[in-house]
C-alpha cells in the first residue's frame, strides 16, 4: 500500500514501514511488489521504475527508503490524466454502465480495436496514453487500456504477461464475468496487428475484429500463449460467456437450421462477414465439407450471390465468410 501510494501520488523518497521487514520481507520483494502495483494500476502511467536505499544492522535489514522514477513531471502527469478521464468518460457513456458484464467486455474489446492501430513505433506504447491520446499502441498499451476501462465499468480485469508462439513477449488480460474467469487479448483481436505481423496472405480480406480472443479458456489461449505468473492465476474453464457461445456462433455439430439463422441475422444487421466456430476438429471438417466442398453455403446467401470469399483457420476451428 505504501509503494502504491508513493507511486500514485508521485511522492519523493518515502520510508517504508518496518512491519513487513519484521515478517521476513526484504529488498528482494520490492521488485515483485512494484510489478504488482504497476499491473493493478494502469492509471499510474507515468512511473517507469524505482530506486531504494537499504539500511542494515549487521546482516538484518532494518529500514528501506523507496522512490519512484517518472518520465513526466507531476504537472504533466496531471494534465494527461485529466485528458484521459475526459476521453474515457465519453467512451464509458457510449458503452453504458447498465449493460451486463459480458456486454461491457465485448464493447470495450470492440471500442479499443476500432480506435487503435497497432504500431511498434507509437509513443508511450507501454501505457494507456498511447491508446487514449494517440490512437496507436502495442500489446502493453492495448491490455492496460482494456483494464482501465473495464475497471471503471465495474468489471474485474487485470494484466497478464507472458510470451506467444513466436517467442515474443506479450501482454493481455484476465477478466471475471458473472463469477467465471476468462482471458481477453485485445491486441490479437485487432486486424491491424495481424497485418503488421504478416500472419495472413491476404490482409485486405481480414475482418476488422477477430473474436477468437474474447473471453476464452486457458486451454484455448494456451494454443498460442504462455503465461508467466507474477502471481498465481486461475485456470479458466468456463465457456458460458465466450463470444462465439454468447452470439450463437459455436457449433458442436452440423446444424443447417442454426447456420441459416446465423446468416439471416448477419444480413439483418448488415454485417459484412460471418465466422462460425466449431467445438472439435471433426465438427469443423463436417461443416467445412458441407459448406465449401458441397457448396452448401449458397443455401444461406442472397440469391444473386455468384461467388463467395471465405477463410479457414484450422488451428482455431473457424470458418469465415464475406457477404
Amino acid at each position: 500500500l505504501e509503494i502504491e501510494q508513493a507511486l500514485g501520488e508521485m511522492e519523493g523518497t518515502v520510508k517504508l514501514s518496518t512491519d513487513p521487514l519484521e515478517q521476513g520481507l526484504d529488498e528482494q520483494d520490492i521488485d515483485k511488489i512494484f510489478q504488482c502495483v504497476m499491473i493493478d494500476h494502469p492509471e499510474i502511467f507515468y512511473a517507469t521504475g524505482y530506486t531504494y536505499t537499504k539500511y542494515s544492522r549487521g546482516e538484518k535489514t532494518v529500514g528501506i527508503d523507496f522512490a519512484g522514477s517518472y518520465e513526466l513531471t507531476e504537472e504533466e502527469a496531471i494534465v494527461r490524466a485529466e485528458q484521459i478521464r475526459k476521453i474515457t468518460a465519453d467512451w464509458i457513456r457510449g458503452i453504458g454502465e447498465d449493460k451486463s458484464e459480458y456486454e461491457k467486455v465485448k464493447a470495450v474489446y470492440e471500442q479499443i480495436i476500432f480506435a487503435t492501430d497497432y504500431d511498434l513505433n507509437a509513443p508511450d506504447n507501454q501505457n494507456i496514453c498511447s491508446v487514449f491520446l494517440e490512437g496507436a499502441s502495442v500489446c502493453q498499451g492495448y491490455a492496460k487500456a482494456t483494464q482501465y476501462l473495464l475497471n471503471h465499468l465495474g468489471v474485474m480485469c487485470t494484466l497478464v504477461q507472458g510470451t506467444v508462439d513466436t517467442g515474443e513477449a506479450h501482454a493481455w488480460n484476465l477478466v471475471r464475468v458473472d463469477g467465471d474467469y476468462y482471458y481477453v487479448d485485445t491486441t490479437w483481436g485487432d486486424a491491424s496487428y495481424q497485418m503488421t505481423e504478416g500472419s495472413v496472405q491476404n490482409a485486405g480480406s481480414l475482418p476488422p475484429i477477430n473474436y477468437d480472443y474474447l473471453c476464452v479458456t486457458t486451454g484455448q489461449l494456451s494454443k498460442t500463449h504462455t503465461i508467466e505468473e507474477v502471481v498465481p492465476v486461475p485456470v479458466c474453464t468456463a465457456m458460458t460467456d465466450n463470444y462465439y457461445v454468447r452470439e450463437g456462433l459455436y457449433f458442436t455439430e452440423l446444424s443447417k437450421d442454426r447456420i441459416a439463422d446465423v446468416f439471416a441475422r448477419a444480413y439483418e444487421r448488415q454485417s459484412s462477414y460471418v465466422t462460425l466456430k466449431c467445438s472439435r476438429r471433426e465438427v469443423y471438417e463436417e461443416i467445412r465439407r458441407f459448406l465449401i466442398e458441397e457448396q452448401g453455403i449458397f443455401e444461406f446467401l442472397n440469391p444473386d450471390t455468384g461467388t463467395v470469399s471465405y477463410a479457414e483457420n484450422v488451428e482455431q476451428l473457424d470458418l469465415s465468410f464475406w457477404l
